[in-house]
């Protein structure tokens, strides 16, 4: 039973990662067609709508299933910064099918490295390179120029993947300072058994399933100050890892 167990997860990764490649390679040209026709926050919105379908074809195909709990606690036409846990490569999948509107995220320079998804990612998202303070300034600078033509943010605040035993990473202040400085209240949400069903570290024990996206009301910032950033920090990642444990 376990050799047919471990035989069914390899070939579901293979086949979820044939999905996401393929779907890919299609959306290519429609994200290269939207960002040299358009710029700003039209084609962020268009370009997400094609992220969009990627996500529900991949979710669709690959046997998995997002509930999403609390939508009203988000405002379509609304501006926030939204922060997530991050602990799967099925995460970004479920957070752009969660969120009820376009948002920019901070990503990893790394990964414009990848043929073809590299250049999708280059146009989608503010790059930081965590190693360097220049780049770090430079995203939280660029990050706060999306906000001011009204376009929502996403950032992981753990900035890489879980990999301990506590529900949260430690926080890096990026997410909060920007909301300080900009006034932008924090959308806190929790992603509840994706790190179960596709985990970073044993991607071969992948497996189909259900997740859970859980939205939080949001986190007015009005009235902090710089000196408020570690309160602030920490009250979000309290309240997170409250909601965590509860929906466990």
């Amino acid at each position: 039973m376990k050799f047919i167990s471990r035989l069914f997860s390899i070939l579901h990764l293979f086949w979820c990662a044939t999905v996401f490649i393929v779907m890919m390679l299609i959306m290519f040209p429609f994200v290269i067609l939207i960002n040299t026709l358009l710029s700003g926050k039209k084609a962020q919105a268009l370009s997400f709508v094609c992220l969009r379908i990627w996500a529900r074809v991949f979710l669709v195909l690959g046997l998995y299933r997002l509930v999403i709990k609390n939508k009203q606690y988000r405002d379509p036409k609304g501006s926030y910064i939204y922060v997530c846990n991050h602990g799967s490569y099925l995460d970004a999948i479920a957070v752009v099918l969660a969120a009820p509107q376009a948002f920019k995220p901070l990503g990893k320079k790394e990964l414009v490295k990848v043929p073809v998804f590299g250049w999708m990612y280059r146009n989608l998202v503010v790059m930081v390179d965590r190693s360097s303070q220049e780049s770090r300034a430079k995203s939280v600078e660029l990050l706060k120029s999306e906000l001011q033509k009204g376009q929502s943010l996403f950032i992981f605040p753990e900035g890489k993947m879980n990999r301990g035993d506590e529900p949260l990473a430690q926080f890096y202040d990026g997410a909060f300072r920007i909301a300080i400085e900009t006034q932008t209240p924090i959308a806190p949400m929790v992603l509840i058994n994706a790190s179960k069903l596709l985990h970073r570290d044993h991607p071969t024990r992948i497996k189909p399933g259900t997740m859970t996206m859980v939205f939080m009301p949001s986190v007015p910032v009005e009235g902090y100050s710089l000196d408020d950033l570690p309160q602030l920090k920490v009250k979000v990642k309290q309240l997170m890892e409250e909601q965590i444990l509860s929906e466990a």
